[in-house]
């Protein structure tokens, strides 16, 4: 594939690089702010080879490329002069609140996606070797390694103040910084001594500083770089220019970090609380049947990029208590569309299509749907349909038992180490196996027997998906 040829299609087909207010990509996806929505030819990006589908959603027109995401991302950054992407956009339209709040979470959350899921493997890891006695927590291998798996979530505030800072528009170091001060040792130590029966409260000027633990948080870092945003034009509108490069981030640390420590943290970390213990129970009233919920409807989600809403929830549920219960009900959501789609491969006629159901399916396996959802699946409606079904079945199994994940993880066949929990492995960890299996083995037999594979002979990597979240 001439990936700087694609690249060059996709920037003329978006109304090219004028239209372009900035650009990212997750694992499957170029992500497309664009000036203008109305000058990019839809029918056109999907026309293109290489390209799996265009959609709208959450604010921004998303290309879907699949697993050579990155290369085609690296040639666009090389065809736009390797530049940062990253210009005033010129608003015609009002986003509803909706897409705005969609777009706000996933470019907060998105840069970090990777890492997360590293770091993720990588803790469920050592979780399986502890528990199958390879190693002990007292070894040097299992403390380094540990370090290194639990650096990123101990330190979030640092990277969320940094990709928050990007998003709101500020300097991300600034941000950076303000997390920084959050998970900064004196202040851990002053938590850990707030907790000791009496403790004389620290004051700022003449107020009572409330600690909290803020290692692993979420919310209060990205309230706190939405302020210091805020304040950041204001103080180089006002301050002369000759010392506003230096006077301007001060000015925003000596504010922000006072405020966030005196309000917005205490009242950030409370609606954390609230959040994480509202969301419990919700899902106690009926596990099984939040499994059939989120089993059957989350690609669905996923289509109209609506499941961005439910990152916070999950990572605030893991800063919070220490596991999340959503996650496991997501992986035979994912795992069922990779079987429909390897059903589409064993019965399809189509030369062209069986290529892209064959590849889709063994992405689908790890986590990447959307080359099956938009190249297979959806295109061909009833294997669609069938993977959220059977998807339902093995989320109301996984409910039932009441699994959960004890680090961050990608809803996919990797999952299952970080399904063990601390006590050692129980039945919440066979049954996940067993649900993940059946709804890629029931998705695969109802697409043979009942998908009507070869019913529409198009290619379906040429289908247009029109979804848009208005």
């Amino acid at each position: 594939m001439e990936y700087e040829q694609l690249a060059a299609e996709i920037i003329h087909s978006v109304g090219g690089a004028d239209n372009i207010a900035s650009v990212v990509h997750c694992a499957t996806r170029l992500r497309f702010k664009l000036n203008d929505n109305t000058q990019a030819d839809k029918e056109q990006v999907n026309a293109l080879e290489g390209v799996i589908a265009a959609v709208e959603s959450g604010g921004q027109f998303q290309v879907v490329i699949g697993n050579h995401v990155n290369q085609v991302f690296r040639a666009v950054m090389v065809t736009m002069g390797n530049e940062e992407v990253v210009k005033p956009i010129e608003k015609k339209t009002k986003d509803g609140v909706l897409s705005v709040f969609i777009d706000l979470i996933s470019g907060i959350f998105t840069p970090l996606l990777g890492i997360m899921a590293a770091s993720g493997i990588l803790k469920g890891g050592l979780a399986l070797a502890i528990a199958a006695g390879w190693t002990t927590t007292d070894s040097g291998i299992y403390q380094l390694l540990f370090a290194g798996s639990d650096a990123l979530f101990f330190f979030f505030p640092l990277a969320l103040g940094y990709t928050a800072g990007m998003k709101f528009g500020g300097s991300p170091f600034v941000t950076m910084a303000i997390g920084g001060a959050l998970v900064h040792p004196t202040m851990i130590a002053a938590f850990d001594a707030s907790q000791v029966p009496g403790y004389e409260a620290l004051t700022f000027l003449g107020m009572p500083i409330t600690f909290m633990n803020y290692a692993s948080s979420v919310m209060p870092i990205i309230f706190a770089a939405w302020v210091s945003c805020r304040l950041e034009p204001m103080f180089n509108r006002i301050l002369p220019s000759a010392i506003k490069n230096f006077f301007t981030p001060l000015l925003c640390i000596v504010v922000t970090v006072p405020l966030t420590f005196l309000v917005i943290g205490p009242a950030a970390t409370h609606a954390s609380q609230f959040l994480a213990h509202g969301y419990e129970l919700i899902y106690a009233a009926s596990p099984v049947v939040a499994g059939l919920i989120m089993g059957a409807c989350w690609q669905i989600l996923v289509i109209f990029g609506l499941h961005w809403g439910f990152v916070p929830i999950l990572l605030n549920n893991m800063a919070v208590m220490g596991s999340d219960s959503m996650m496991p009900l997501l992986v035979p959501a994912v795992l069922a569309q990779a079987g429909a789609a390897f059903g589409v491969f064993l019965m399809t006629k189509d030369v062209k299509l069986k290529a892209i159901a064959g590849s889709a399916s063994t992405a689908g396996l790890f986590g990447i749907t959307e080359p099956a959802i938009y190249g297979v699946n959806l295109p061909k409606k009833r294997p669609f349909i069938i993977g959220c079904i059977s998807g339902a079945i093995g989320a109301a199994i996984i409910g039932y038992f009441n699994a959960r994940v004890y680090s961050f993880a990608m809803p996919s066949l990797l999952i299952f180490p970080q399904v063990i929990p601390p006590t050692g492995v129980d039945i919440t960890l066979w049954a996940t196996v067993f649900a993940s299996i059946l709804s890629i083995v029931l998705a695969t037999v109802l697409t043979v027997m009942f998908g009507q594979v070869n019913g529409d002979v198009r290619s379906a990597a040429h289908d247009t998906v029109k979804t848009k979240v208005s």
